[in-house]
C-alpha cells in the first residue's frame, strides 16, 4: 500500500457526506459508540448519519481538516464556540434523527453526551481548542494521518497561546495522544454506563520556534 500524503487540508464542504463515512469506520471499534449502539451491524448503519452532525457543526462552526485523499477526519471547534449550543445545532439541520438510536440508544448518547460536558467545563478555563473527533479510516492507520491532522490546529493554538482540550473512551487513544503533548487531566467512570471511562486531556501551548517575545 502506498503512503498516503499527510499534508492536510480544509474539508471541501461536498465530501462532508464521505467524511461521514470516514469517521464511522474509525469509530466502529470505540467503546462509546458500542456502549451506545451494542448491536455492531447496527452500528455500522447508524454511524455515518450519526457523524453527520458533528461534521457539519464544524464545518459551519468550526474548521474541518483531512488528509487529501480523506483517509483521515479532525473536526475542530475554536475558542470561541467550543461549546456546542442547540441553537446553533438546529442552525445545521436535523441530519440525524434522533429515533433511529431507539429509546435505550438515545438515553444512553444523552448520558454520555451530559457528562462528556461536564469535564470539559470542569478542566478548561478560558479560550481553547476542543477536537470533537479524530478518526483514520482503519486500513491507514499508523501511518501518520492522525498526527498530521493534530498539527494543523496545534500550528494555530501554539501561535496564539491557547491549549487544546478532547476526550476520550478509548484507551487506546491516551498513549497517541499523550505522544503529541496531551496529558490525562482526569479518568473517570462514566456513571450507569457500565463501567465506561472518560479521559478528558489537555495540552498546553507549546512554544513556537523563532517566535518574537511578547
Amino acid at each position: 500500500m502506498n503512503q498516503p500524503k499527510c499534508e492536510p487540508i480544509l474539508l471541501p464542504a461536498e465530501q462532508a457526506s464521505y467524511a461521514c463515512q470516514v469517521l464511522a469506520r474509525a469509530f466502529q471499534r470505540d467503546p462509546l459508540m458500542a456502549f451506545v449502539i451494542p448491536n455492531e451491524r447496527r452500528r455500522a448503519a447508524l454511524l455515518p448519519a450519526l457523524f453527520t452532525v458533528t461534521v457539519h457543526y464544524c464545518l459551519r462552526y468550526g474548521q474541518v481538516y483531512a488528509s487529501p485523499g480523506l483517509e483521515g477526519v479532525a473536526c475542530w471547534l475554536p475558542p470561541d464556540k467550543t461549546t456546542p449550543t442547540l441553537r446553533r445545532l438546529l442552525s445545521v439541520g436535523l441530519r440525524f434523527p434522533p429515533l433511529r438510536l431507539g429509546p435505550r440508544g438515545l438515553w444512553r448518547i444523552g448520558l454520555t453526551e451530559s457528562y462528556a460536558a461536564q469535564q470539559h467545563a470542569l478542566h478548561t478555563h478560558g479560550p481553547h481548542w476542543y477536537l470533537w473527533a479524530l478518526g483514520v479510516d482503519p486500513p491507514y492507520q499508523g501511518q501518520g494521518i492522525g498526527s498530521a491532522l493534530l498539527r494543523a490546529v496545534f500550528q494555530q493554538a501554539d501561535a496564539h497561546r491557547l491549549p487544546c482540550y478532547l476526550e476520550t473512551q478509548n484507551p487506546r487513544n491516551v498513549g497517541f495522544y499523550e505522544r503529541h503533548g496531551f496529558r490525562v487531566v482526569s479518568e473517570t467512570a462514566i456513571p450507569h454506563a457500565q463501567g465506561l471511562r472518560l479521559w478528558a486531556m489537555l495540552r498546553e501551548a507549546q512554544p513556537v520556534p523563532n517566535a518574537p517575545f511578547a
